[in-house]
């Protein structure tokens, strides 16, 4: 190589380096990063209040809710169905009453149809000065109103008046807000979290940075720890708990009540507005690119 080919200033002016880092700071093509703790919600608090749960609750999906909050979501649920299957209903009737004025019309026009072949084959038409007038009148009549019929901003009575949008029927069950499935009460389990005994910590269980552990084996919980609930007592245990020890003998280590496979729920942690769960962590924004 010459040693010009080594110099600084035989690139181009405007190097990618430069280029890239333009666009990180003008906001310009896609943007990836990774979201902080801080933006997801613990694997205690309740799904729809993002606060620690008093009475919690889980569903058949491993979502946790507190009890009063789920329970004010599906009544205000409810009340929305029924609100909206009313209206559905109105606009059923007024449906059937356009559709039965429709037939009337129809009827009407075949029997004025079938009165004037009727009067034709009786009597044959001459063609004069008043039926030419008859027509002529006709066809103005069908030219005015094909213009009134005529959309136009300017003038208020040609002004096209908007429909009403057709509504759907809408579900008679109440859709859980996280998983979309139908939800019911009989469904939600209560869940009892094992808090962790500390005499020297004077804190309240709110303000405390570890509240919980496995209600078998003692450790720790948290949302880098995949639990689960035990449906035939509610107990939170870690899921290394249930692969090593209850899926032997599929026993209740608390009660000792036989378990199912439906009886054992894995708890979803996280999910937030700005991710799904922990599995999920990164954001992926893309925008338009900057040109060189």
């Amino acid at each position: 190589m010459t040693r010009r080919s080594k110099n600084v200033s035989a690139g181009r002016a405007y190097t990618n380096n430069e280029k890239r880092n333009d666009s990180k700071c003008n906001g310009y093509g896609t943007t990836e990063y990774r979201i902080s703790k801080d933006s997801i919600k613990e694997f205690d608090c309740c799904c729809l209040t993002l606060q620690p749960c008093r009475n919690p609750v889980i569903t058949l999906d491993g979502y946790l809710y507190d009890k009063e909050a789920i329970l004010e979501y599906m009544i205000y649920q409810k009340k929305e169905i029924a609100k909206k299957m009313k209206e559905y209903e109105t606009q059923q009737k007024r449906e059937e009453k356009e559709m039965a004025e429709l037939v009337k019309a129809e009827e009407r026009s075949r029997n004025l149809k079938f009165m004037k072949m009727e009067s034709s084959i009786v009597s044959n038409r001459i063609v004069s000065k008043s039926s030419i007038s008859e027509s002529t009148s006709r066809a103005s009549y069908i030219a005015n109103r094909q213009r009134k019929m005529m959309p136009s901003f300017w003038i208020p009575s040609l002004t096209t008046n908007a429909k009403n949008t057709k509504m759907k029927k809408p579900e008679n069950s109440v859709l859980c807000p996280m998983s979309g499935k139908p939800l019911k009460v009989k469904n939600l389990t209560p869940v009892k979290f094992t808090e962790v005994k500390n005499c020297h910590e004077q804190k309240s269980l709110i303000a405390k940075k570890v509240r919980y552990m496995c209600a078998v084996t003692h450790d720790i919980l948290g949302n880098s720890v995949p639990v689960a609930v035990l449906c035939t007592s509610g107990n939170v245990v870690t899921m290394e708990c249930v692969t090593k020890l209850i899926k032997k003998d599929m026993i209740d280590p608390t009660n000792g009540l036989k378990l199912t496979d439906a009886n054992i729920i894995p708890l979803q942690r996280g999910g937030t507005g700005y991710s799904s769960t922990n599995n999920k962590l990164k954001v992926i924004t893309t925008t338009s690119a900057m040109m060189a």
